[in-house]
């Protein structure tokens, strides 16, 4: 099991925090440097010193967990997808910047640097902006598409890691992997609403039903699923789903009757009946999976194969594997995870490389048809 460690210094009240608002902020400087002007490709950047809730971090060496983030050992990638597919912001936790894609013409765009451990990428609903948590800053960022300002920062404590939001956008539910909560943002007034206790290193995976009335929260910790009753204001955990391995990522169908899970230690996709708890069947995949991703109309699920450098796809109707997606002459997959987006139709899938390029698959060819951003 992962190591989790704090620090006096990295770990700041999030009572005492307060939001700070940036003007502007992107491409080529760091986000406590003093506020300047660059140019890169195209782009007049303006970066300003977001005052609150900047703590500077000292990286002895990026690519070791430890280095990285003394609050959470882990690594881990993430890629979103605007709802509009216009862009694509991709990272990984042992980089100091997001990458910004164009999705129809495969072009990277844009760098936005000042980041130490960043874990989760989302967009709002409207496509105009999208949110970055880092786990050593320990804050949520809002950034604006229309020169990538950073236009909000939320603190959230060191160790924030995965987050889920509503359909509307009005709220945001954040993993904390070193503290062991959830905190329920009300993104409409840009505060804390409530903190969810009880939880065993929750990472990335964190799933919100498509009612909006249940929160799946992964435990890597302990190898289980906490579902979080969001009905009420108390938030409960209502069930607790067992019998994983090296649990990764979880999705849920529409209906909310089926949990998928990814096993990266038995290299198995794990099919769960979420009213009873029950496991139906594991399914057989690729070597260390970290994706589970559902496709929207629910009929597909890819498995992000992170040591065979395949997607394994499933068919949702019987769980039977219908083949996997490998590197062709059209483009490659090097060492698929979690981050895993599909376009609204189904047909399309696009995948995180460990080179933050990204992979776009024909889900009904199963092949890599390009690579954006190389």
């Amino acid at each position: 099991m992962k190591r989790l460690r704090t620090t006096r210094r990295m770990m700041i009240s999030t009572a005492t925090a307060t939001l700070a608002l940036s003007g502007a902020a992107v491409t080529t400087a760091n986000a406590d440097a003093p506020e300047k002007h660059t140019a890169a490709k195209g782009f007049v950047t303006k970066v300003v010193n977001f005052g609150a809730y900047t703590s500077k971090v000292v990286v002895d060496d990026p690519m070791e967990p430890d280095d990285r983030d003394p609050t959470v050992d882990a690594t881990n990638n993430t890629l979103a997808v605007s709802p509009n597919e216009k862009l694509a912001v991709a990272t990984n936790s042992y980089s100091d910047h997001l990458v910004v894609i164009n999705v129809r013409s495969g072009r990277k765009i844009a760098e936005i640097k000042g980041y130490v451990s960043p874990r989760n990428i989302l967009f709002a609903p409207d496509s105009k902006s999208f949110t970055v948590s880092d786990s050593s800053r320990g804050v949520v960022d809002r950034i604006s598409v229309h020169g990538f300002r950073v236009t909000q920062r939320l603190p959230l404590g060191a160790g924030v890691f995965g987050t889920a939001q509503s359909r509307d956008g009005k709220w945001l539910y954040a993993n904390n992997a070193a503290a062991n909560t959830v905190t329920v943002v009300d993104l409409a007034h840009n505060r804390p609403a409530d903190v969810i206790t009880g939880f065993h290193e929750p990472r990335q995976g964190t799933k919100l039903s498509y009612s909006g009335d249940k929160l799946y929260v992964t435990n890597y910790g302990e190898g289980e699923v906490s579902v979080v009753d969001l009905t009420n204001k108390d938030h409960k955990i209502v069930q607790r789903i067992t019998g994983f391995d090296g649990l990764r990522a979880v999705s849920v169908n529409r209906a909310g009757t089926r949990l998928y899970a990814a096993n990266s230690k038995t290299a198995e996709i794990s099919v769960v009946d979420t009213g009873s708890g029950r496991t139906i069947t594991r399914v057989p995949v690729g070597e260390m999976p970290y994706g589970a991703a559902l496709s929207p109309d629910g009929s597909v699920l890819l498995s992000g194969d992170k040591e065979s450098n395949t997607l394994t796809a499933i068919n949702t109707d019987d769980n039977s594997v219908i083949g996997a997606v490998k590197s062709g002459p059209k483009g490659a997959l090097k060492g698929p995870r979690q981050a895993i987006s599909f376009s609204a139709d189904s047909k399309t899938a696009w995948v995180l490389n460990e080179d933050l390029t990204v992979a776009k698959v024909d889900v009904q060819q199963l092949e890599v048809t390009d690579v954006l951003g190389d």
